[in-house]
């Protein structure tokens, strides 16, 4: 993984760089982020330039033996812990014994999440964690010396799903840390680590990505067009593997479908109402969902725009025209109760009830709301 396959953060890449030309190198370190964003490529990222035979002033050579193995999670000094579970496929839940899935689904991106995995192992409705019986691992990994390189390198991917005995040992490896040996912690939770880890570990806090970013990545990595990203974008709210998953998902105009939805609304046509909830049952469970969490995403950035027009940087033009406009009609009196109502349809589509009797008893709600600001 090289840093110039991360999009944007370089605030954080080069913190991570100075660390290196610095030989500030911390034997723990603490990749703080949410779900979906960049702390796992970043730790992918800096395994890859710490062992690296000829490092760039801003990313690894990629072409020496080392970057060569680390960039296919091969190499030996490169280990990995997961949250795991026992499948119909494998009895031991040990992260040894899922390494070939692991590096494939890294693969597929960097950016995944813990569901996803649990998905990808096929661990149906369970729970991953890391059981105790990992840390008679870490403790013989950490026994070893590195076979090539100059770290042993150790990422731990979501250490906040630790069993007790497990982070007992972790602690103890962290107190007496063996020489030429780096922990590399990725978490989306650290009010969920032992507070004793976490005071022995350099904290690297990664923020979320932000809307260009998130854009960026869907026009120039999935081809996704320009219009589509920016409503995935306001669905993804940083996550870069949701809005991955929502690009595919997505088989329709969200912003479209809701500005001719709210027109209808407002001039009270519900013949009008009665065909679009045709077209609304046609969506599909997922893209109605979608669909709901798009509009509640507008109405937010509406209700921001009546109380302060600067809060509202980025929307493409169409969007940001919907938005001044219907900002004249929601106000203090109805923006609650239309996001409450728009939550409502949310959870009763969620609960698999029928979508277009959901659809046609929300607009009839919206309709009775909507009003200019008397």
């Amino acid at each position: 993984m090289f840093f110039s396959q991360i999009y944007g953060h370089q605030e954080t890449k080069q913190l991570l760089l100075n660390s290196v030309a610095s030989q500030h190198v911390a034997h723990a370190q603490l990749f703080l982020g949410n779900e979906g964003g960049a702390n796992l490529a970043l730790a992918l990222a800096y395994a890859q330039y710490l062992n690296c035979e000829d490092p760039k002033p801003d990313d690894s050579c990629g072409v020496c033996s080392s970057c060569t193995k680390i960039s296919k999670r091969i190499h030996p000094d490169l280990n990995f812990v997961m949250p795991v579970t026992k499948t119909k496929d494998q009895s031991e839940a040990l992260s040894k014994h899922f390494v070939k899935q692991w590096r494939s689904f890294l693969d597929e991106s960097p950016f995944q999440t813990l569901n996803g995995w649990m998905q990808y192992i096929g661990a149906d409705n369970k729970q991953g964690n890391i059981a105790k019986e990992e840390s008679r691992e870490l403790i013989r990994l950490t026994s070893l010396k590195a076979f090539e390189a100059k770290y042993k390198v150790i990422i731990i991917w979501l250490p906040e799903l630790l069993h007790a005995t497990a982070a007992n040992a972790l602690l103890k490896l962290l107190e007496e840390p063996p020489a030429a040996t780096v922990f590399l912690l990725v978490s989306n939770a650290s009010d969920k680590i032992l507070p004793t880890i976490l005071s022995r570990t350099q904290l690297v806090k990664v923020r979320s990505f932000t809307d260009e970013e998130v854009i960026q990545y869907l026009t120039e990595q999935q081809g996704i067009e320009k219009e589509r990203a920016y409503q995935v974008t306001q669905l993804a709210e940083g996550n870069l593997q949701a809005a991955r998953v929502l690009s595919q998902e997505m088989t329709s105009d969200y912003f479209t479908f809701f500005l001719s939805w709210m027109r209808l609304c407002y001039n009270h046509k519900f013949d009008g109402v009665l065909e679009q909830s045709e077209d609304f049952q046609k969506l599909g469970r997922e893209n109605q969902k979608n669909f709901l969490q798009f509009a509640l995403g507008l109405l937010r950035k509406v209700l921001l725009y009546g109380v302060d027009q600067q809060l509202i940087t980025f929307l493409p033009a169409p969007e940001l025209d919907f938005v001044q406009k219907f900002a004249k009609l929601i106000h203090q009196g109805n923006g609650a109760q239309l996001t409450h109502e728009l939550n409502e349809a949310h959870y009763h589509i969620e609960r698999n009830a029928h979508p277009k009797i959901t659809f046609l008893n929300t607009s009839i709600q919206i309709a009775q709301l909507i009003r200019p600001v008397s």
